[in-house]
């Protein structure tokens, strides 16, 4: 049985660059301040589909 995993996408210039477990209990989607390589700063990082 393989995990299901899901994107998390810069806000700010839309690349995916993280990516982490899907969770069936969360209802909200995921948002993470994470380092983006390619902005150079931490961003916010949300929950792709």
């Amino acid at each position: 049985m393989t995990v299901k995993k899901v994107a998390l996408a810069c806000s700010v210039c839309g690349r995916r660059n993280y990516f982490v477990p899907e969770n069936k209990k969360r209802t909200e989607r995921l948002t993470l301040n994470k380092y983006c390589k390619y902005c150079g700063k931490v961003t916010p990082h949300s929950e792709t589909r």
